[in-house]
């Protein structure tokens, strides 16, 4: 009876050991035990469970995927009081380097990464390789100087910052994990780092399934990979849409050298080029 007794605690014990560490990367420690079930509530609307407010397999298995550590909102969406970079002109840095890829490898990943934005909005990203950048992209482990730390292999991912000065903007990746360049043994940097950068520009997470912005890892072909079209809503009602001139007569060109700029005007519309104009001549 002593015995079974013991295995009855220990069973307990092991549960409730299960239960904290699931429910540790979703923040929900910082809770009062009167508003668990509320907050367990919002999470299962979010991802369109059965709302009930308790830990039933389907909202634990969820739990248990690798996820970025921002908590989630819902669906586009931007971080309350919707922070923004007031420039589109925005530096990133690299500090340290995963020892899973080649140097070589993380750069291409990052500025991939980061172009993903930079497509769909007039933002631009220029890495520089000493100072403050507003980006300031780094890998840690567990306790790696700010209040998030991290939690091991599997759990949480990354977690970046939305904009505001000191380090708002910075994205964190655990190091506990194995990154890739392309292959789905581990969890392709391009992807968690596209993800995060949604963060760093201000966009929170989105309850659609397959944005970029869901806030579990799911792998795609990077070769392949697309911006969903609810990520491109979300960062264009905090950026605009990047203005493409599109192929077309122009009707007379003006070069200003006083200031360096160009001057096209196609009908009665004219647009003002700065160190991006290349003009073909025709035959």
């Amino acid at each position: 009876m002593f015995f079974c007794f013991n295995i009855i605690l220990v069973c307990v014990f092991c549960l409730s050991l299960l239960i904290i560490s699931l429910i540790i990367p979703w923040g929900f420690l910082s809770y009062k035990a009167s508003q668990l079930t509320e907050k367990m509530k919002e999470m299962q609307k979010f991802f369109g469970f059965k709302v009930t407010g308790k830990l039933d397999k389907e909202t634990m298995e969820m739990m248990k995927k690798p996820r970025c550590g921002v908590p989630d909102v819902a669906a586009y969406s931007t971080f309350e009081g919707k922070p923004k970079w007031q420039t589109n002109k925005l530096t990133y840095r690299i500090v340290n380097y995963t020892p899973d890829m080649s140097v070589a490898e993380v750069d291409e990943s990052m500025e991939k990464a980061l172009q993903v934005w930079a497509k769909v909005t007039p933002l631009k990203f220029t890495c520089i390789n000493r100072g403050t950048a507003d980006i300031m992209i780094s890998f840690g482990t567990r306790y790696h100087g700010d209040a998030y730390p991290f939690d091991g292999p599997q759990g949480t991912l990354a977690h970046a910052f939305a904009p505001s000065p000191a380090i708002g903007g910075d994205a964190h990746f655990d190091d506990d994990e194995f990154f890739t360049f392309r292959s789905s043994k581990g969890f392709v940097l391009f992807l968690v780092a596209a993800h995060e950068f949604g963060h760093s520009l201000g966009l929170s997470h989105s309850n659609v399934r397959g944005a970029l912005m869901f806030p579990t890892y799911s792998f795609t072909d990077p070769d392949r990979f697309s911006l969903p079209s609810d990520d491109i809503r979300g960062i264009q009602s905090l950026y605009g849409k990047r203005m493409i001139l599109k192929s077309t007569k122009v009707s007379a060109a003006v070069h200003v050298r006083s200031s360096g700029k160009t001057l096209l005007f196609i009908d009665k519309v004219y647009y003002r080029c700065v160190k991006c104009c290349i003009i073909n001549k025709s035959p």
